[in-house]
């Protein structure tokens, strides 16, 4: 282990023999290099403070031979010393279910196949992100290979909204279709799936969604978060099942012997897509889904789908796609075909075999991207001024709704995840519509179940029509008073919001200086990735470092230089900071010293490779 990584290991060492006798109660939170309320106003936690967690990490150094840092990230994300190697070679072969255990697997499957035996068309209706684009390309790919004429169809999302919707599906149903399936979306299709079975389509709903205990009349409904389901798989996004559901298929059609006289599609082709949807869908890293990333990536390394290796050259990627990248370049671009330009680009991305068709598609969106970026600043700089007013007036409230009727209605998650982010509780921001109606999308913050509370309101007449999970949700309102529908949430989500802010606090894995901020170190980190949503990215503090430089970049970004005090100089950049509290800190705080947070990453350069620090908090040193 390089020097400057703290604290070390050996003082810790356990023998293998004493982990199952660890009771011990943790002690009382301490703060991290005395911090006890920041820039951000969060105190600071040490992750690693559970004596379990130091022993599981003293016990992968002296007996698995790992590295100090690398045992220490594993054990602060409740990997034991038993499963390291497991977790950092995640094989999809020995975490790969059953996909039977799914409710409704066998009839989704029995009628998939009798569509592919009777050359059927088949409609595929998705949902207008980045999970249901992926999830549609990923089920018509597979159908289109063994012969099958299908049809994706994803709704525009000012015109349709969100989910199935009549007057689309009859007019799939006039162009000859016979068997409807819906992808990311449907499960509480009700009427829309009625009017199609009314004229005469079979329906399979493929979904990961919260479900009302009233499911729509289908033929098949696989969604792991139905009420009823048991499979423990509700950490799926939509591709993973519809993934699951391919796989089902397979089996059934090699059963059937119909792979005698067809050549079988390789399933293991479609995971870059798997993996794309799995990260940009913001559903946990773990398990099964930690597998579909990793050789997801992989597959993608490949560049073998033309529309991520166009999208990937317009996003001006330079080195191998990594998992932060589909979240953070290709995800957005994805999304911004749905959110103010042709849904169905995203669609037509991944499923395309023209590169050149690719590459148009790929420019499109990259054009759209910035033209989406330009609209949501000025509109989350309205959003913020609107909020901070309001906070002013009520500190304590626990969730914040905005709207406007300025605002697009595809960029009104992107506003409200950055208010969520801005003032650390959940947010919704609505975008009224001209008819009088008010088209709404929530984002929320561990703890408190925003798709719940959404359903809720449904259930009670709240809102016309909405539904998510945990951490994100739409919702639909007859009319533009947002008033009723923001008490309601308030009542419904206080509790929890309270629990979770009171909790509230940065965890560090451990600091860093400068000088051993190294891409070597960067890439040691890696190897326990990839990170996210449940498998948070390592935090490291920085203790002590004078901010040497510093200035804008970008759109709205803070970049800065950090010295120790031996004398050694890191780059670092603080994202979409410059108006808030982080950046203005760091621009007045050239010369003076600082504990500095954050997380480490390679930033490339013309073939260079250097380590930079991603600051997301920082506290002045005393």
């Amino acid at each position: 282990m390089r020097a400057g990584i703290w604290p070390p290991l050996r003082s810790m060492v356990a023998p293998v023999s004493a982990l199952p006798h660890l009771s011990a109660q943790p002690e009382a939170p301490r703060a991290f290099l005395g911090v006890t309320r920041s820039v951000l106003g969060r105190p600071w936690r040490e992750r690693y403070a559970d004596p379990a967690a130091q022993a599981y990490a003293a016990t992968m150094v002296q007996a698995h031979g790992l590295p100090e840092l690398l045992a220490r990230v594993l054990a602060g994300r409740g990997v034991r010393p038993d499963g390291s190697e497991a977790y950092l070679r995640p094989r999809l072969r020995d975490l790969m279910p059953d996909p039977a255990c799914l409710v409704d697997m066998g009839p989704a499957t029995e009628r998939l196949a009798r569509a592919v035996r009777r050359g059927e068309s088949v409609a595929v209706f998705g949902d207008y992100d980045v999970d249901g684009a992926a999830s549609a390309a990923l089920l018509a790919g597979y159908l289109r290979r063994l012969g099958v004429p299908t049809r994706i169809h994803i709704p525009d999302r000012i015109t349709e909204g969100y989910g199935p919707n009549a007057a689309a599906i009859a007019a799939l149903a006039g162009e000859g279709a016979t068997l409807l399936v819906c992808v990311d979306c449907g499960t509480s299709g009700h009427g829309p799936l009625a009017e199609a079975a009314r004229l005469g389509l079979d329906v399979i709903v493929l979904d990961h969604h919260g479900a009302p205990e009233l499911l729509p009349p289908v033929c098949a409904l696989v969604n792991p978060n139905r009420l009823d389901d048991l499979s423990g798989l509700g950490h799926l996004c939509a591709a993973g099942v519809v993934f699951l559901t391919l796989v089902a298929l397979a089996r059934t059609l090699r059963a059937e012997g119909y792979f005698g006289s067809h050549p079988e599609p390789p399933l293991t082709d479609a995971l870059d897509l798997v993996a794309l949807a799995t990260v940009a869908d913001v559903v946990p890293l773990t398990g099964l889904n930690r597998a579909f990333v990793v050789q997801g990536l992989t597959v993608m390394r490949a560049r073998g789908r033309h529309g991520l290796a166009a999208l990937l050259d317009a996003a001006a990627l330079d080195g191998p796609p990594e998992a932060w990248h589909l979240g953070y370049l290709l995800g957005p671009r994805i999304n911004a075909g749905g959110r103010i330009g042709d849904a169905g680009l995203g669609a037509r991305l991944l499923t395309t075999d023209d590169p050149a068709e690719a590459a148009r598609i790929a420019v499109e969106l990259d054009r759209l991207n910035r033209e989406r970026q330009a609209i949501e600043a000025q509109a989350v700089a309205e959003a913020e001024a609107e909020m901070d007013h309001a906070l002013a007036l009520d500190p304590d409230r626990p969730v914040l709704v905005a709207g406007s009727a300025e605002w697009h209605p595809g960029i009104v998650g992107l506003i409200a995840a950055r208010l969520k982010e801005r003032f650390g509780r959940p947010a919704f921001a609505f975008a009224l519509r001209p008819d009088g109606s008010a088209t709404g999308s929530g984002r929320s913050i561990a703890g408190a179940d925003l798709g719940h509370a959404v359903r809720a309101a449904v259930e009670a007449g709240l809102a016309t029509k909405g539904g998510g999970h945990a951490m994100a949700a739409g919702v639909t309102l007859a009319g533009p008073d947002l008033t009723r529908f923001a008490a309601f949430l308030a009542a419904d989500l206080a509790e929890a919001v309270a629990e979770a802010r009171a909790v509230e606090a940065l965890l560090l894995d451990g600091t860093v200086s400068a000088g051993g901020a190294t891409a070597e170190t960067v890439r040691l980190i890696q190897r326990a990735g990839p990170f996210g949503q449940g498998a948070p990215e390592p935090v490291f503090a920085l203790p002590r470092h004078r901010i040497v430089d510093a200035g804008l970049v970008g759109h709205g970004h803070v970049r800065a230089r950090l010295r120790s005090r031996d004398g050694q100089a890191v780059g670092a950049i603080s994202f979409r900071s410059a108006q808030g509290p982080l950046g203005q800190a760091i621009l007045a705080g050239i010369g003076s010293e600082f504990h500095v947070a954050g997380t480490l990453a390679c930033d490339r350069w013309r073939g260079a490779e250097r380590a930079q620090v991603r600051i997301c908090d920082l506290s002045p040193a005393t």
